[in-house]
């Protein structure tokens, strides 16, 4: 049998080494020892003298196996430009690199080896034995089962692929620190240490074009090496001292252009700065002597500095013409890609903002909520379209609404707005769950109308929603849900576990596919919770949906009657959240409290002539048990017998009256078996008709209607 193992099997380091063959001269060196394997297999070389390369051909190409530990296994560094760099069979990786870049590299390595996730084209400097260094662009992939450890691609960086590497590395970012950390990186291959420090307005994703001419607040975005620095040196996150950032913006500005400028030495740098309080400050160590400054330039007319982007070397190192070039033409072609991230920046802080305003502020006595919001990463296409909000309704109930809105960005925030604003005001008008779904499911039809020209390249079709309405007298929730995933209930004393609500496809869905939306009751006793959540809570690569659901049950159950329900919501988070979310997470947790039975009492009534006396006798005689002051006595009887009287003559059937004492004043319902809407007309004095509405609304400080089941409830507020 044929042991040789198929192709797909091949390590990447067996890869890498093929293609460095063909990069070999035919009378190249001979090879290092233990390059072969750790069997020093020569074999296991390919053959390369049927295909010679260029005589010019530059050979650029090395690989090094590593185990678990980091540790080298085998190399192949056979092509001139690694000579001199000294792999050991046995010794860390580390060991070929500079001291202060050991922990970077080491994190991403074992980043690599956790993932499986691999790690391309970093910019990267190598240890000769002779003290010089090699600059190359390192990759690290893991290795192919069956094998363990890592492969390490190096690429020797000619100064032209090394300009197109550190380009394509900067540009793999959106988010602003990371691609100013990017810059930097690739800039260590002309210094010692580099340290990017951008306006404050590109930092915060603010408009830039407005920029004052010579003036700009600096905060350091990026410093390489990490280590760790003198007392008084400006890192990462930190301001520039502002008389820094004006001798900084003087400096690269002349003739209202802004130029690269090169310090040359230790005795000109504290010249130039002044003060030891700004070389403290500005200059990484005693033995930075030289410095280069470059502008980050962004093309307009004028020309807008973005910051400024410093490298700075020892006295052995001085600057050449042509590396100044370089520097200048590295940061030339990256200015765009951190205004990109400026621009991302700014989008994702104003998606946030609206998210965060779209949080519950407060739910009222009736009912204690608590919510976390936290987007995926900061390095997303933009916030995702995840909302929740909790309010209380005017006739004493309070609604739970959750949302998820497809896509990421201002298109998604905005259509997350649009349908969270028009939840609240339609569950307010008293609007049942499922009637307000069903607005809402229209809103999103016609924002993907292409013909309507809402739609600007932007679709909302399959967001879904779940809507929860909480009766804090009777202790239902009425919940509803358009292709969402149901709420969780731990009641008191009873099993926990996800509401029976029947699925339904999610908002916009083709009209032969809709169907009624159902409203589910059940009952909430006073200590209940009822958690909303949005599917990046639950969703894990490595759980079923199930699964993930179940583990927020058991987590929210573990929520104890007296826990502060802030804290608790952030312990559910952090303990059901994947821990590499994809997903924005969304939770709601509401604990039911409800009026107390002495706070609230209901009449039934035959609609008879004599109903509103008999209502009118009944609220007296509780209203004087309540302590009810004259006035707000004298107010509640009129509009008692109002709406009583309206009920009789022109809804019939049984006529309910409830009464209830909340905690800033009063609040009284009227239900009858009609389905008419009371408004209030335009009627003059001598118009009888609508008169009694007239005077509900004279006398109350709110009223309005909700429809149930059996007809509607014509509710009224009043201040004790």
């Amino acid at each position: 049998m044929d042991s040789t193992p198929p192709p797909s099997s091949a390590s990447p380091f067996d890869m890498v080494s093929s293609a460095l063959g063909q990069y070999m001269p035919v009378h190249g060196p001979p090879a290092a020892a233990g390059s072969a394997g750790p069997q020093g297999d020569d074999a296991a070389r390919p053959d390369v003298s049927d295909n010679p390369p260029p005589a010019d051909q530059e050979q650029i190409l090395g690989a090094v196996d590593l185990d678990p530990d980091l540790r080298i296994t085998r190399w192949n560094l056979d092509a001139p430009v690694f000579a001199g760099v000294e792999a050991v069979a046995g010794s860390p990786f580390v060991g070929l690199l500079p001291p202060s870049d050991v922990p970077t590299v080491t994190r991403r390595l074992r980043q690599v080896l956790e993932t499986g996730e691999p790690h391309v084209a970093r910019v990267q400097r190598l240890r000769r034995g002779d003290g010089s260094e090699l600059v190359v662009s390192m990759s690290i992939l893991a290795a192919a089962a069956p094998h363990e450890g890592l492969t390490v691609s190096l690429i020797a960086m000619a100064r032209r692929l090394h300009l197109y590497a550190a380009e394509t590395a900067i540009g793999t970012s959106l988010d602003i620190g990371e691609t100013a950390q990017s810059l930097a990186e690739s800039l260590l291959a002309w210094g010692d240490v580099t340290a990017v420090d951008l306006d404050f307005a590109v930092w915060t994703g603010e408009a830039v074009t407005e920029q004052p001419q010579g003036r700009l607040r600096l905060r350091r975005a990026a410093l390489v090496p990490d280590r760790a620095w003198p007392d008084g040196y400006v890192t990462p996150g930190d301001d520039l001292p502002g008389d820094a950032s004006r001798l900084l913006s003087q400096a690269i500005r002349r003739d209202d252009a802004a130029q690269a400028i090169v310090i040359p030495d230790r005795e000109a740098i504290e010249r130039v700065l002044g003060s030891p309080r700004l070389v403290r400050a500005l200059t990484p160590g005693d033995q930075a002597a030289a410095v280069a400054c470059i502008p980050l330039v962004l093309d307009g007319e004028p020309p807008v500095v973005l910051g400024v982007a410093e490298v700075w070397r020892r006295a052995d190192r001085p600057f050449a013409d042509s590396e100044l070039f370089d520097l200048q033409e590295l940061v030339v072609r990256t200015s765009h890609h951190v205004d990109l991230a400026r621009q991302h920046q700014r989008e994702h802080t104003q998606v946030l903002a609206l998210q965060r305003r779209l949080l519950p502020r407060s739910a009222g006595d009736t009912i204690q909520t608590a919510s976390v919001y936290q987007p995926a990463t900061p390095d997303s296409a933009g916030v995702g379209g995840d909302w929740v909000n909790s309010f209380p309704l005017p006739d004493g109930r309070t609604a739970l609404v959750v949302g998820d809105v497809v896509g990421h960005g201002l298109g998604a925030a905005a259509t997350m707005g649009q349908l969270s604003m028009e939840a609240r005001a339609l569950l307010s008008a008293g609007l049942t769950p499922d009637e307000v779904l069903e607005h809402l499911d229209e809103t999103v039809s016609l924002l993907d109308d292409v013909e309507s020209g809402l739609a600007a390249g932007y679709s909302a079709l399959g967001s879904t929603c779940c809507i929860a309405v909480y009766d804090p007298v009777s202790h239902h929730v009425e919940v509803a849900s358009a292709g969402h995933l149901p709420p969780v209930l731990v009641p008191p004393d009873g099993p926990a576990g996800p509401v029976a609500i029947r699925p339904h496809p999610g908002l916009g869905a083709e009209f032969a596919l809709r169907e009624p939306y159902d409203v589910h009751a059940f009952c909430a006793p006073p200590g209940s919770l009822l958690a909303l959540y949005t599917d990046g809570l639950v969703e894990d690569p490595a759980l079923s949906i199930d699964e993930g659901i179940d583990r927020l049950t058991d987590a929210v159950s573990s929520v104890h009657p007296w826990d502060a329900l802030e804290q608790a919501a952030q312990r559910v988070v952090s303990a059901v959240a994947p821990t590499r979310r994809r997903d924005d997470v969304t939770l709601l947790i509401a604990r039911m409290i409800g009026y107390r039975k002495e706070d609230t009492t209901t009449w039934r009534l035959a609609a008879r002539g004599d109903a509103a006396a008999r209502a009118r006798t009944l609220v007296s005689e509780l209203l004087g048990r309540w302590g009810t002051g004259e006035h707000t006595q004298d107010s509640v009887l009129l509009v008692v017998d109002e709406l009583v009287a309206n009920a009789v003559r022109f809804a019939g059937g049984p006529i309910t009256v409830r009464l209830i004492r909340t905690g800033h004043g009063l609040l009284c319902e009227v239900g009858d078996t009609g389905n008419g809407r009371p408004r209030l007309g335009p009627g003059g004095l001598l118009d009888d008709a609508g008169r009694g509405l007239h005077v509900v609304h004279g006398l109350t400080t709110r009223w309005g209607v909700r429809w149930t089941d059996t007809g509607k409830v014509v509710w009224a507020s009043f201040e004790r």
